[in-house]
């Protein structure tokens, strides 16, 4: 769905910067970021593990594991800076403005409880209504995010669900509230690649049904491609590349992006052939390089890149990154990321 200029912003994240202090020294995990969302909008967020993805996630909801907080920057909610709101408001919005699906489920979920008393305790947070109606809204809830025979599945505890049934019930959960905005946290991590592409269809469905706008992370740049309409390129706690997803995909600028589009796996990938890998690591936070943060890794890079830092100010507003070697433009499908490898169960 292609974004439109009368499209009205959602949530507007201007120099959002998180520490973290280590070894008695303030550290930078997230580095001045800024980005807008639509409603109703898809944004994916991608990058290895450790671009500062899931703690720009964290952050949104005001739910950064100690040690990590927000040192600068604001994040506006239909024009209210979410870091000016007390815990006590912060609280009031999780659930009815904002939804997070987390990575892992089983560790979400509360091992005592039944999936329906976990719901419910959900509704009962924003809602107050009797028990009668709490049970239709669970069953309501279990049967929208498609889980078979729900009337059954209210009484089961977590342990009992697969890895699929579990995402469910967290999907569940997080739009107990009807939340104008749900960030997903990897949420088809571990899951094989036919209940991966159910919770995808999923999630899209019923974000069209109830006009949420939606923030996805993800390393996957196949389900990137799939799901979003614009995409965020997160490599050691900056975004380095960032615009409309078929133009970024077709057509990367930052080497880091292309290296990443490279080592996707999809119906064109010769079998038993070697995938692409990025050389290197990530840089440490208590080490990080000069410059450009990708240089140490980047077969492109040169003196300007060692040595100065570059801004997000190449391209414009429908495609942008920061580097002082971009690529050259190409021309490939657009949707070729998309077209991810399905394995037979």
């Amino acid at each position: 769905m292609a974004e439109t200029a009368n499209d009205p912003i959602l949530l507007a994240v201007r120099g959002l910067t998180i520490g973290v202090r280590l070894q008695g020294h303030e550290f930078i995990a997230v580095d001045d970021i800024s980005f807008a969302l639509p409603a109703g909008r898809t944004l994916g967020i991608v990058g290895e593990s450790g671009s500062g993805k899931s703690i720009t996630a964290r952050a949104l909801m005001a739910l950064l594991p100690r040690g990590l907080h927000i040192s600068a920057g604001t994040i506006l909610l239909q024009g209210t800076d979410l870091r000016t709101l007390s815990d006590r408001a912060m609280r009031r919005l999780r659930g009815t403005a904002l939804g997070m699906i987390f990575q892992d489920p089983l560790r979400a979920l509360d091992p005592t409880m039944t999936v329906g008393e976990q719901i419910a305790e959900a509704i009962r947070a924003h809602r107050r209504i009797g028990r009668s109606e709490q049970r239709r809204e669970v069953l309501a809830l279990l049967e929208a995010v498609r889980i078979p025979a729900a009337q059954k599945r209210i009484a089961d505890y977590p342990h009992q669900l697969s890895g699929g049934m579990r995402q469910r019930v967290m999907i569940a959960i997080a739009l107990a509230g009807r939340p104008k905005l749900l960030i997903a946290d990897e949420p088809t991590t571990a899951l094989d690649v036919t209940t991966q592409a159910e919770i995808l269809d999923l999630l899209k469905q019923l974000q069209q049904e109830l006009d949420m706008a939606m923030i996805l992370i993800t390393h996957d740049m196949g389900v990137a491609a799939e799901c979003a309409d614009r995409i965020a390129v997160m490599y050691a706690g900056r975004i380095v590349e960032e615009g409309e997803t078929a133009r970024v995909f077709s057509n990367p600028r930052m080497p880091y992006t292309s290296g990443l589009l490279q080592s996707v796996v999809n119906v064109d990938t010769v079998p038993r052939s070697l995938l692409h890998t990025i050389g290197g690591r990530s840089p440490s936070l208590i080490d990080m390089p000069t410059g450009c943060r990708f240089h140490t890794r980047c077969t492109a890079s040169g003196l300007r890149c060692r040595l100065e830092a570059s801004q997000l100010d190449g391209g414009d507003e429908r495609h942008r990154w920061a580097c002082w070697s971009p690529l050259a433009p190409r021309t490939v499908p657009a949707d070729a990321v998309a077209r991810r490898q399905v394995v037979a169960p």
